[in-house]
């Protein structure tokens, strides 16, 4: 991961880091905050939050004022040590983890925002094996359009499986995860028709 923005591989940009333009396109992001925002706000007492590969943060940093405490958590260590600089708030914690590995802060609920796309089946099981210490998921996936075979197995990098006709349920083999509720909170189709990206919700057995 420490490659992609050292080259550049996401998309040139004036910062030192940029997370691609599924993290700066107003159309892609906007959506995605409002629908995230109106279910944070749903909650009488603010959850906390643990953010899985933060990136670049220009998301993350619009969610930070509606939760109780927000981890924000990526493997780059110099990513993270220019966010510290870049953006400070009492309840805002950046943390470098390698998150298939490492032990994760204790929260309410979890943010994996086109993350799991870039994994293995592999590493994608040892995360999720550590979610049934949270309530609630917000997944965002980058997916075909039309049918797909779910999961094919990747090496872990750069690509994602749409090259494959496919992309991340976390409902199906090998995965299987168990949840209580599942809801689509947004679908953005994007403008080839080709394949679009979807955040859903789960509240986690």
């Amino acid at each position: 991961m420490t490659q992609i923005y050292e080259k550049n591989l996401w998309g040139d940009n004036q910062s030192a880091f940029f997370s691609g333009v599924g993290s700066h396109d107003s159309e892609i992001v906007k959506p995605y905050l409002e629908a995230v925002i109106l279910f944070l706000q749903s909650f009488n007492e603010p959850l906390s939050v643990c953010d899985l590969g933060c990136g670049d943060f220009n998301v993350g940093k619009e969610l930070v004022k509606h939760t109780k405490k927000y981890w924000a958590i990526d493997i780059v260590q110099e990513l993270i040590d220019y966010n510290k600089e870049k953006f400070k708030e009492d309840k805002l914690e950046f943390m470098c983890l390698d998150i298939s590995i490492d032990n994760l802060p204790k929260a309410d609920c979890i943010i994996l925002r086109q993350v799991l796309q870039h994994l293995s089946n592999n590493e994608i099981l040892c995360i999720l094996n550590k979610l049934k210490d949270y309530k609630y998921l917000i997944l965002t996936e980058h997916l075909p359009s039309g049918e797909f075979t779910a999961n094919k197995d990747i090496i872990s990098g750069q690509g994602i499986r749409l090259k494959k006709q496919s992309g991340v349920k976390l409902t199906s083999a090998p995965f299987n995860l168990k949840v209580k509720e599942e809801k689509e909170l947004l679908t953005f189709t994007l403008k080839d028709g080709k394949s679009r990206i979807i955040t859903s919700l789960f509240e986690i057995y």
